[in-house]
């Protein structure tokens, strides 16, 4: 009997401690979760920022490798058709693969019978309209990449003046409050500088798909028009 009232005080302890860890991881997450909301009130520009710069690169990305597809034996049943008279038939598989290059070649297969010169020209008139609906709203990242952190960094100094406000208004300085004061005030930088970050990567993702998508345009395009150069056709 002893024995067990002996253990009690010590069972007592380790429930106390156990809730006493649990109380201060679920007080931890908590604050986490509130932590940016502590930014203060530059913090809901940053994060509308965010979402646009997020569904701006998802739309994007989306679009690009759509266009950028593999057009598996797309020239090759062109070339086949072409060589054969069969212009009509070349239109259509084209207009069946409904692509960034299908499109421009299509521009190109409407304009058989003129000079080559006239083709090129609709050629890089129809590869330029393209590229411009690949870039759409790409730049927009580019903006976000620079307004991100100068709003960050307008937040903490707003938050730095209101601290020695603060300090003027009490008459004293708390190294605690302070210092505390501060940190909190650091959240608008850190996500600002954060947000700017992974924006000016997105940019640069973009920007590199749509390169390689010229390159591919443009050399299918020097093919087609060799194809049509060639004699007999």
């Amino acid at each position: 009997m002893s024995l067990l009232q002996s253990n009690l005080p010590v069972d007592t302890l380790n429930q106390a401690q156990q809730q006493a860890i649990e109380l201060a991881t679920q007080q931890e997450n908590l604050n986490l979760l509130q932590l940016l909301m502590k930014g203060g009130w530059i913090m809901i520009p940053i994060l509308l920022l965010f979402f646009l710069g997020l569904v701006i690169f998802i739309e994007r990305y989306i679009t690009i490798r759509n266009a950028s597809k593999a057009d598996g034996g797309l020239m090759a049943q062109i070339k086949s058709n072409v060589l054969s008279g069969k212009l009509d038939s070349a239109i259509a598989v084209c207009r069946s693969s409904n692509s960034a290059l299908a499109r421009m070649l299509q521009k190109g297969l409407t304009r058989v019978g003129r000079p080559i010169k006239d083709i090129e020209a609709a050629i890089e008139n129809a590869g330029k309209l393209e590229v411009s609906r690949l870039e759409k709203n790409i730049n927009i990242l580019g903006i976000i990449a620079g307004i991100a952190p100068m709003l960050g960094f307008v937040g903490t100094i707003f938050g730095v003046i209101q601290i020695f406000r603060d300090v003027e208004v009490a008459g004293g300085i708390d190294i605690g409050s302070v210092s505390g004061g501060l940190y909190v005030k650091m959240i608008a930088s850190a996500s600002g500088l954060t947000i700017g970050i992974l924006a000016y990567i997105g940019y640069h993702i973009l920007n590199m798909m749509v390169e390689r998508l010229i390159l591919k345009m443009e050399t299918e395009a020097v093919e087609f028009i060799d194809l049509l150069d060639e004699p007999g056709v």
